[in-house]
């Protein structure tokens, strides 16, 4: 029972993500779970959710105010890390919004753990941030290099701090599964990028397991790959619009599919690992471990040294139609 005494702080805990670690740590029961976020609404469901529990606290506050920080994480013990500004369309607009919130809350949550002597600090960062060709990815990899910077700049602070890298999760606030379902009941319409795009797609399940095991393991400025199986888009898009259309009475003729192309900054492709990462890398049953600058030559348990190459999601073999809609139907998507 890894968090039972532990107070735990989740920044940007009424996410997705944030909302399931909360779910999996409550079975260990922690001292305590303190939820922070700005987003007054949610924390007021989330409240009435668990409104018979005495071990869970809401704090509304925003990363971008270290002051707010530093108070919401005064005797805490493990801290994730998972506010951000991630529409990619938003923050090639709002760049500097994104800079705000992404760089300089990071910036903000690594003073305040140090300030506090909290254990470790685990921050989830994307593989958009991988070779990144828009401001959300820039600022996720900036984000990334002060989580793994913070472990050797840390002076006589004793916090572990470390980075889990992930692609898309079903069914997570912006999936684009959710929007395409509603396209279809709406308008029985669908508008689709690019039917060769790949992705790298996980269920909320396995990113929740997994960054609770990348918190475990964390020994300090390592970046944790988590490993996750490749869809291509136009097999998604036929296995949303044949369940959809099952279960909705509509005729699949009636669809219209409209291929718009990339938006703004958008990719082909995303990439979880980089040649030269894949170097020094240590591979483990589910999860890749690029090691911090102090912690190059260290050994984990289990683990094997990585083959050399690019994880991209254009070069990994994709998982068949048969294999995504056992997948949605599991995470009640479809």
């Amino acid at each position: 029972m890894y968090f039972t005494n532990k107070k735990i702080l989740i920044i940007g805990g009424t996410g997705t993500i944030g909302q399931s670690l909360i779910k999996q740590i409550l079975l260990d029961n922690p001292t305590v779970v303190r939820v922070f976020s700005r987003d007054e609404y949610k924390q007021y469901h989330m409240n009435n959710l668990y409104g018979n529990r005495n071990n869970i606290r809401f704090c509304i506050g925003d990363v971008r105010d270290y002051d707010r920080v530093f108070s919401a994480m005064e005797d805490i013990d493990y801290v994730f890390h998972l506010a951000a500004m991630k529409h990619v369309p938003s923050c090639e607009y709002n760049p500097f919004e994104a800079v705000q919130t992404n760089v300089l809350g990071t910036n903000n949550v690594i003073k305040a753990a140090i300030a506090h002597d909290v254990k470790k600090v685990i921050f989830t960062s994307s593989d958009k941030a991988i070779s990144p060709t828009n401001t959300y990815g820039a600022t996720k990899l900036t984000a990334e290099r002060l989580i793994s910077a913070a472990e050797y700049s840390k002076g006589k602070g004793k916090t572990i701090f470390a980075s889990v890298r992930f692609g898309n999760v079903m069914g997570s606030r912006g999936s684009v599964i959710p929007f395409f379902k509603k396209q279809l009941i709406e308008n029985k319409k669908m508008t689709v990028t690019d039917r060769n795009m790949t992705r790298f797609m996980m269920t909320l399940s396995q990113a929740t397991n997994l960054t609770i095991q990348a918190l475990k393991e964390a020994r300090g400025g390592e970046v944790f790959v988590l490993k996750m199986p490749v869809l291509v888009l136009d097999d998604l898009v036929d296995v949303i619009i044949n369940e959809t259309c099952k279960k909705n009475q509509l005729k699949k003729e009636e669809i219209t599919v409209e291929y718009i192309g990339l938006r703004t900054g958008e990719k082909l492709y995303e990439e979880l690992m980089t040649y030269d990462e894949s170097l020094i890398a240590w591979e483990l049953l589910e999860m890749f471990v690029i090691p911090g600058h102090k912690q190059t030559n260290t050994a984990y348990e289990n683990a094997k040294r990585a083959k050399p190459g690019t994880y991209r999601s254009s070069k990994e073999i994709s998982i068949d139609k048969k294999e995504i809609r056992h997948l949605l139907i599991n995470e009640n998507l479809i």
